[in-house]
């Protein structure tokens, strides 16, 4: 397979505006134009997971990017998820592109906490993802309880 072109400017702006506090958008989904050579801007949000995942089409293979909340009353922190999608609907061939292209969408996003691959919209219950970040991001000054 052929590297994707990520070189559209827009890739790199939704990525900076997700990452800013100066904007309200959290989230943004890149998707494949219709040569499916390069990556495009499809649909940026300022809401939760949910809201990006209702972003996805069940016949494509997309990239996405959301900022979520952790910590507790001590610190709140922004972290970042990176998503990647391979729809049930997606052909067999465009899902295989997903682990090489994969790569060259991270030249564009760059710095998250966790990744999540998803091949069906429960792959990306809210919960769960909100775990994973929080365990991989260290110190939790909670009320001493595990769960």
């Amino acid at each position: 397979f052929k590297m994707v072109d990520v070189s559209d400017p827009a890739l790199l702006s939704a990525y900076e505006d997700v990452r800013s506090d100066k904007t309200e958008t959290n989230w943004a989904v890149f998707g494949y134009d219709d040569s499916g050579k390069r990556l495009q801007v499809t649909a940026t949000g300022s809401g939760n997971i949910s809201e990006l995942v209702s972003a996805l089409r069940d016949d494509a293979v997309q990239y996405g990017f959301i900022a979520v909340t952790t910590g507790d009353s001590e610190s709140v922190r922004k972290k970042f998820v990176f998503i990647s999608w391979g729809g049930p609907n997606a052909s067999v061939m465009k899902k295989a592109k997903i682990s090489v292209h994969k790569a060259d969408v991270k030249k564009v996003v760059r710095d998250f906490a966790v990744e999540v691959h998803g091949t069906e919209r429960s792959d990306f219950d809210e919960d769960v993802i909100l775990r994973t970040v929080r365990k991989a991001g260290g110190a939790d000054y909670g009320t001493g309880h595990r769960d």
